[in-house]
């Protein structure tokens, strides 16, 4: 049974609402509302990258399906390990994808629960990228080497010089970036734990 608090986090005014299948995979599993709350977040911040990234970079070979249902899953782990919420840990990454598996999520889009955080590894594309930007960015941290990565991509497919790239990456960013109080805001209405709250 869904708790009053996760249904509000999900449905509340504010981030734009996931993706009805993530939606529903974290009713099924009784996530924190405070993890659907972060992961309304960061959805919201990728939908806004993959559309830059379709504007400005046409060329680019986006799966925004896989983006959009990554970012608004990457972190459903936390639901097994709730004290990875509000702590370190990593536990959350294999668990989730595990869990999305279990689930008959499909590897594409249940890839990002573990390679969110390993955008650094060498069978990384643009689509995680995207996702771990969006993981970042939504709280205004700014990772050079993350963006360095996905500037060398961009200006792969875009034939572009990589200083016009960096800059227009950089204003995106910074644009993202300037929401984050108000992101940080609307997850912190939510507790962390699955009590149901009025």
């Amino acid at each position: 049974m869904t708790s009053d608090a996760l249904r509000r986090a999900l449905t509340d005014p504010g981030p734009r609402p996931l993706p009805e299948r993530a939606a529903r995979l974290l009713e099924d599993v009784g996530a924190p509302p405070r993890l659907a709350a972060h992961l309304r977040a960061v959805h919201d911040v990728a939908a806004e990258l993959v559309a830059w990234a379709a504007d400005r970079h046409p060329a680019l070979a986006v799966d925004a399906e896989a983006v959009l249902f990554g970012a608004a899953t990457h972190d459903i782990g936390k639901a097994l390990h709730p004290a990875e919420l509000t702590g370190p840990g990593a536990e959350h990454e294999r668990a989730g994808h595990a869990l999305l598996r279990e689930r008959g999520v499909e590897e594409r889009l249940a890839r990002f629960a573990r390679t969110h955080a390993s955008w650094d590894g060498p069978d990384i594309g643009v689509d995680d990228l995207l996702v771990s930007l969006a993981d970042n960015v939504w709280k205004a941290t700014r990772v050079p080497g993350l963006e360095q990565r996905l500037m060398d991509v961009l200006a792969a497919a875009s034939g572009q010089e990589k200083w016009q790239v960096f800059m227009d990456l950089d204003d995106v960013c910074d644009r993202l970036a300037a929401g984050a109080d108000r992101r940080l805001a609307f997850q912190s209405a939510y507790p962390a734990g699955t009590e149901s709250t009025a």
